[in-house]
């Protein structure tokens, strides 16, 4: 996890760029390792909770051997799973209490079989009882406009009855489920991804571990001044399992998999991920994307049954189903999903930058992220059929909150940032391999301009 990382990619060595496709990726720039940590003062900030001993003392040595890999169980980065990189684990995502677990596959098929029933009944009547029925309809318009109109005021009661404030953020956020809601089922899920992991968690003495759990510790205690913070315990867990992840459950159990320890370039990039990672806890964001689905589901409902009342026939109801899904997914799900990452992302630079981390190789992490499915020639899809922002937009996005992290940073009286900056230093690389594919695809060309300076990247 050092940012020396001489045998790493992109340190100006043409071989590296030609057995790029055949070797992965192990890593993306080279940046100096910063100093940053080792005179780290106590900080007199009012938004700033640092811990008595700086990081950099703590951390474990972990050098990257010869060919580039960590020791004790980090295997080498395959960009063949760049894509199945995400930042909080799918059930994770949108958990509800277990009473609702059981209860809305009941309240969908209950509401399939009432359309279909009305259906049913409608075609069954005579035409001139249907006369009638309408004729009743119009006459009693106004009382069906008031009783709809009823349900909607109490809707909309329920919806700023139950709207709260965000922690940190104090964005206005809507909450159906209570906090104690969740604990039993974070501790079923917890179980769960233990026996799941049960054969491939790392000893307390892994020195990937003892870096997970140096770096946890540290924005814990940098940020001790948040109730949310100091209030959960963080247990850490880290997965040998080459899957570029890591994931905070709501009730601070901490997994990190070994492909993360792979594919971030140094140590802030981690604690940058980590502090994500501990946002969404914090944030409460599964309670907040739970209590959207549920009342996303119970609107879904009214239209489940009208869309079966209203087709004439099952098959075209069940593709009006799927459309109704899909468009719930897509217009509602899947945005504020996007909506609570970019706050984790905001909120997660900002324990980085009170834990005086070098904020500015956020940013790069995603750059990294993007270059390596370029490499590897992977379509890009469009942000919307995610859940998470695309790399690209989210490298834009923490690189105009960096200055209010800075900011931050410096009122915590962290030293000074050394070095190069690092993005600099990722588009000054990406500029080589621009040069060495332009000198692959002329190799007659193997003269070099004398009007151009050489650069020699191992010493940028």
């Amino acid at each position: 996890l050092r940012g020396n990382a001489r045998n790493c990619f992109l340190t100006g060595n043409p071989d590296s760029y030609k057995n790029l496709a055949g070797k992965g990726l192990r890593c993306l720039l080279d940046v100096p390792n910063a100093e940053v940590y080792r005179n780290e003062h106590h900080s007199s900030g009012r938004f700033c909770s640092q811990s008595s001993q700086p990081l950099g003392e703590k951390i474990p040595s972990v050098q990257i051997s010869s060919v580039g890999q960590l020791p004790h169980h980090f295997p080498a980065w395959n960009i063949q799973i760049i894509r199945s990189f995400h930042t909080s684990p799918s059930l994770q995502a949108a958990p509800v209490p277990l009473f609702w677990i059981f209860v809305k596959p009941a309240q969908k098929l209950f509401a399939i079989i009432l359309g279909r029933s009305i259906r049913k009944w409608w075609k069954a009547l005579p035409p001139n009882k249907r006369e009638l029925f309408k004729e009743s309809a119009r006459k009693n318009k106004w009382k069906i406009l008031l009783g709809v109109s009823s349900l909607g005021v109490v809707f909309v009661m329920f919806y700023f009855t139950h709207l709260e404030e965000t922690p940190i953020t104090g964005r206005t956020r809507l909450m159906v489920f209570g906090k104690e809601h969740f604990k039993e089922l974070s501790q079923l899920e917890y179980d769960m991804w233990m026996e799941l992991f049960k054969s491939q968690m790392l000893p307390e003495t892994d020195a990937g571990y003892q870096v997970v759990e140096t770096i946890v510790g540290h924005l814990s205690e940098s940020n001790k001044d948040i109730p949310q913070v100091s209030a959960l315990k963080w247990v850490i867990h880290v997965v040998n399992e080459p899957a570029v992840n890591a994931f905070v459950l709501p009730n601070g159990q901490v997994f990190v998999f070994t492909g993360l320890l792979d594919a971030v370039s140094d140590i802030h990039q981690l604690s940058f991920i980590l502090g994500h990672e501990i946002a969404h806890a914090v944030l409460e964001h599964a309670v907040k994307k739970a209590s959207l689905v549920h009342l996303l589901d119970f609107l879904s409902l009214i239209f489940l049954t009208m869309i079966w009342a209203i087709c004439p026939r099952d098959s075209l109801a069940v593709v009006g189903q799927w459309i109704q899904s899909k468009l719930k997914e897509f217009m509602f799900d899947r945005p504020y999903s996007r909506t609570l990452e970019a706050e984790a992302d905001k909120v997660g630079l900002q324990f980085a930058a009170k834990a005086c981390v070098d904020v500015r190789a956020s940013s790069v992490f995603w750059q990294q992220m993007e270059l390596a499915e370029s490499i590897e020639g992977q379509p890009k899809l469009p942000e919307w059929l995610s859940t998470h922002p695309s790399h690209e937009n989210r490298a834009e996005h923490l690189d105009r909150l960096i200055p209010e992290a800075l900011k931050i940073r410096e009122s915590c009286n962290c030293p000074s940032l050394s070095g190069p900056d690092p993005r600099l230093i990722f588009r000054l690389n990406m500029q080589r391999i621009l040069e060495l594919a332009e000198g692959r695809q002329t190799p007659n060309s193997t003269k070099q301009d004398p009007s151009k300076p050489k650069l020699d990247f191992s010493h940028t």
